[in-house]
Formats: structure tokens, sequence, C-alpha cells
């Protein structure tokens, strides 16, 4: 498949062999992780890639900045990853047409009724053209679960250690790809019922996504029935360790932190937690906030920030990457030996938030930007964004700039700092409920049907 439109005046494949030059020549496998976008959110899930320049104004129009636009059939929230030359996205197609999505703010949680079958696919794009270099169908059939009318069947962000390519749709099953798009091994997890707590009828999809660590494919299985959080041998599918979790359905990637505390930390509601990277046992864990949990943990200056919001609480905790046993927070307190600090209402319901520089960026699902100081808990600033947007997809950051997208596909470039100021609002044309990949300084949009590269594009 062909993108709709390609860069002509070789300024990409230009700018591309440059950097092979500076990074000597190196293959995608030996280059380091911050080059790559290896899963959801990149590296640890921070959403950072530094080092390049981006561009803050593009127009789809008139193809501003525009390197290329390539065709995504059916209907996906996943985010693309990428590994040297290539990128990769799943989607699921309806057998009967499009899908019906609506997206804004609403109550209802009745899931769509769809009788026609799907096929759950995963996608290679080569990165400097946009160009479709190969198809996989990994499940084709009737789908073992409904969906929020607001979600997608491929929802979950497909993950890579630049060998492997790893794509999960939940009850259709984890499959696993090497670059060349061969099926080295798929594992059947049963069915995976994620909805409405303690209501099952309400299937609303999955969102969580794998991560590979060090030859560990991790999962986070959060459901109505048992949950678990399990590690597998990314080359064969052997299942390495498994951990049950007492938790309801919640929809975060498990984030894996190295250093002098390594350990995989989940969100969650009744079990915020922390594992052993070797062998799934439990190193912290706590209860509390939001009842429906969806943003990512990230981690920065020795603590683990987590956010969830939904139901009485919205909480924001700072938790130190030394932290051991029950943390949970005295009802009255704020703070304890392991929490330097937390708020009890202000944190996000869906966007994962971000961090960049000392401060802590939290855009939430109303469009409102609050600014912490990431190592004291202040507030900087809260702003709401104009013309009352919402948010599903995460922001990025590269270059002193925070992209942020909207559900109806106008992305908002904020600079980064202490004062609130908008650079840019760009409009992608279509529903945007991805987040964004971000590499050598090219950013990577996924809209409704169209993968778009959008950097800096000589006249």
């Amino acid at each position: 498949m062909k993108p709709t439109f390609e860069t002509t005046r070789g300024a990409l494949i230009l700018s591309l062999f440059v950097m092979s030059i500076a990074f000597g020549n190196l293959s995608a496998t030996a280059r380091g992780a911050d080059q790559n976008w290896p899963s959801f959110r990149g590296h640890q899930g921070c959403g950072l890639a530094e080092g390049f320049a981006t561009v803050a104004e593009w127009d789809m129009e008139t193809e501003k900045n525009v390197l290329w636009k390539s065709a995504v059939p059916g209907l996906g929230h996943s985010s693309p990853i990428i590994w040297g030359d290539r990128i990769f996205l799943t989607t699921a197609i309806y057998s009967e047409g499009e899908q019906y999505l609506k997206v804004g703010m609403y109550g209802s949680g009745d899931p769509e009724e769809e009788d026609g079958e799907f096929s759950w696919h995963l996608y290679c794009f080569d990165r400097a053209t946009g160009e479709m270099l190969w198809d996989r169908a990994s499940y084709k059939g009737k789908s073992k679960d409904k969906r929020h009318p607001k979600s997608t069947h491929a929802s979950s962000t497909p993950c890579t250690d630049g060998t492997h390519v790893v794509a999960y749709f939940g009850s259709e099953g984890l499959h696993c790809y090497d670059f060349e798009g061969e099926l080295l091994w798929s594992i059947d997890l049963g069915r995976v019922n994620q909805g409405a707590p303690g209501a099952p009828e309400y299937e609303w999809g999955g969102g969580a996504s794998p991560v590979i660590h060090e030859g560990k494919l991790i999962v986070q299985c959060d459901q109505q029935d048992q949950s678990f959080i399990a590690a597998y041998d990314v080359r064969t599918g052997k299942e390495i360790w498994k951990t049950d979790r007492d938790e309801d359905p919640t929809w975060g990637t498990p984030t894996v932190i190295t250093g002098t505390h390594p350990q995989i930390v989940a969100n969650g509601y009744k079990h915020i937690g922390a594992y052993e990277i070797e062998t799934g046992k439990e190193i912290w864990k706590m209860h509390g906030g939001g009842d429906v949990p969806v943003p990512t943990p990230i981690v920065a200056f020795d603590h683990i920030f987590i956010t969830n919001a939904h139901g009485r609480m919205a909480p924001i905790y700072a938790i130190k990457t030394s932290a051991k046993g029950d943390i949970s927070l005295e009802e009255t307190s704020l703070a304890n030996e392991h929490i330097t600090w937390s708020i009890r209402r202000g944190g996000n319901y869906i966007p994962t938030p971000i961090i960049v520089g000392e401060h802590l960026y939290c855009c939430s699902d109303r469009g409102e930007v609050t600014c912490f100081n990431a190592r004291g808990g202040e507030v900087v600033y809260r702003h709401r964004l104009g013309g009352r947007p919402t948010f599903s997809g995460s922001p990025a950051a590269a270059d002193g700039k925070i992209y942020c997208p909207s559900e109806k596909g106008k992305i908002f470039v904020l600079k980064a700092g202490p004062e609130f100021e908008v650079l840019a609002v760009n409009d992608m044309g279509e529903i945007c409920m991805a987040s964004p990949a971000v590499c050598d300084g090219i950013l990577y949009i996924r809209t409704r049907k169209h993968l778009v590269a959008i950097g800096k594009r000589e006249k």
C-alpha cells in the first residue's frame, strides 16, 4: 500500500542518511533505546524524545511540514512504535464496513453490538516513505468481546526489542513476529473481559499494552475475573512467571524501571503496586484512587508518579522507587515514608501525564492542563485549553515542546516550562485517539484513518 503522498524533494531521505553517519552507521539493534520508540510512549513510558529539533506547526491541507500520510484500514487506537527504519501499528477490520465511534464527554457505557466478523492485523511501514512493507492478519473471526463506543478492538499498542514484534489483542491473543513478518508464536489468554467494575455485561475492551525488557514480555491483564501480571519469554512465548492481582479491570500499561531499584510498576484501584522483574514477587502495594485506572506510571527523580481519576478521587502519588511493603496512605495523610507527596484531586482520568525538566504536566480528558513542581507537588499553573477540547491520547514531548492530541484531531503544542504558552494548534482533520510517537525529530501521529509523519519539510 502506497502512502497518500510522499516527500518529493528528498529532504527526509537525505536527513536520514546524515543521521546514519552521525550515529556511526550503527544497526537498529545497536542504537540506543532513546533513538527508538519501542512501546507505548517510548522508553520506560516517559513520552520523551530529546536530541533533535521538532516542528511546532504544520498544515494537512497545504502539506506544510507533512512528510507523508498513509492510509490505515479498520479501526484502532493503538499508537505507532518505531525501531530503526520500521514502524509497527495494529488495527481491527470489521467485515461489515466502518464502525461507529463516538468521541467527547458523555456518560453512557453501553457497549456496541457488532455481529459481523473481524480480522486483527499488525502492519509494518517504512519510516522514510510511509509505504506499507507487510501486513499480517493475527486472528480472524467474531470478536469474543464487545467494545465501548469510544474504544476499539485494537487499542493496545504493540512492542518490540528490535528483533521481535508483539501484538496484543486481548481475548484474541498475543502474537509475536520477526521483523520480516514471520509468525514466531501465539498465546491464547482465554476470555479477557474488561469493562465496568462488577458489571461484566459492560464490555468496554482493553487498552493496556505489553512491554519487553531483557527478553521478557510483560503483560498486565486486569479483568472481571482473575486479574494477573505475567512475564513470558519473548523468543518462545513460554510463561516465566505469573502473579495474581486482586484487581478490577484496568487499562494502564505497566512500566519497567531499571537502576538501583529495578521493578515493574502497575497502576490500579484496589492494587497499585510493583513487582520483581525476575520473579514477579510483590515489592510494594497500595490502594485508593479512581476506580477505572487508565494512565501509565512514569518515573523521574527516583520517584514513580501515578495518577487515576474516576469516582470520588482523582489523586496523584509521588512514590519513592525504594518503597517496600504496604505503602497505603492513612485517610488524612498526603505523605508517608514512601510517598513524598500526593494530592487527592487534580489527577488524570485517561491521558498519561508527562515530565519535562522539573515539571509534571497533566492534561486532563476535559482539556485542563496543570503544571506541577514534580519534586514537591506545588501547582505552577493551571489553564484550560481553548475550544473545550477533550483528550484520550497521551502527550509526547521533544525539543522543549509538549504535543497534546485532542479527540477531534487538534494537536495542541505547548511550550515546556513554568509559564503556560500555546505555541500552535494543528488540525489533523480526523479523530485522533492515539498517542504520538517521536523519533529523530519526526512526529508520527495515528488518526482514525491514517498514519502521518510530521517534520521539517523544506520548500
